[in-house]
């Protein structure tokens, strides 16, 4: 399904060019934009509800999450208002680790404003991962995709820009059968995240 991705001819970018690029891109007049996250510990330094909950603060961090809801409903609109459908499949392996269950109360205020976003068990794809993971990848359109990368601690390091139509359109397709075969948002949570305790600080640590 990803298997000729690593195999394409790309353009690394470092983090400062990679968002130059994307936002070009996107307000470019694309009418899609996929992403897949497969990563399961990642740092988001800068962002207020991540540094609260890296410091052990779970009740503050969901309280700074909320207060994006209005910066995320005026993104979903400028998305809506630009004709383009925006998708989102998040990988989920169990145990869940920390950063998961902290990124998923924040997409899950995403879904509420209108997001399509779904989840996947990462069990539930092992046919798909023999040889290597699904790459973290966002797809603009037809003719820009990105695989988004992290330094070894998982910081956000930038990307490889990828243009070739075909590998494109192969990953595209790749995603949208992942993505059909993903859960709704609401069940996964319900079931899955909401009755969760909150991370350990011991648990939380693991991602420093």
């Amino acid at each position: 399904m990803f298997d000729s991705f690593s195999r394409g001819a790309s353009e690394r970018l470092d983090r400062p060019a990679y968002h130059a690029d994307f936002y070009r891109v996107f307000e470019s007049g694309i009418r899609h934009l996929h992403k897949l996250e497969r990563g399961q510990h990642f740092k988001e330094r800068g962002f207020a509800s991540w540094e609260a909950f890296a410091a052990g603060e779970w009740e503050k961090a969901l309280s700074l999450a909320e207060e994006r809801r209005d910066t995320y409903a005026e993104q979903i609109r400028d998305t809506v208002r630009r004709g383009i459908t925006q998708r989102r499949l998040r990988v989920v392996e169990f145990p869940v680790t920390p950063y998961v269950q902290w990124e998923l109360f924040v997409l899950r205020l995403r879904v509420e404003l209108g997001d399509r976003i779904r989840v996947i068990d990462a069990r539930t794809i092992t046919d798909i991962e023999k040889g290597a993971a699904v790459p973290e990848v966002v797809i603009l359109g037809d003719s820009v995709m990105y695989e988004v990368l992290y330094d070894d601690d998982g910081n956000a390091a930038g990307a490889k820009r990828y243009t070739d139509p075909g590998l494109i359109e192969e990953t595209s397709t790749g995603f949208c059968a992942l993505y059909e075969r993903g859960e709704s948002f609401f069940d996964f949570f319900d079931r899955e995240i909401a009755p969760l305790p909150p991370p350990s600080v011991e648990a939380r640590a693991s991602v420093e």
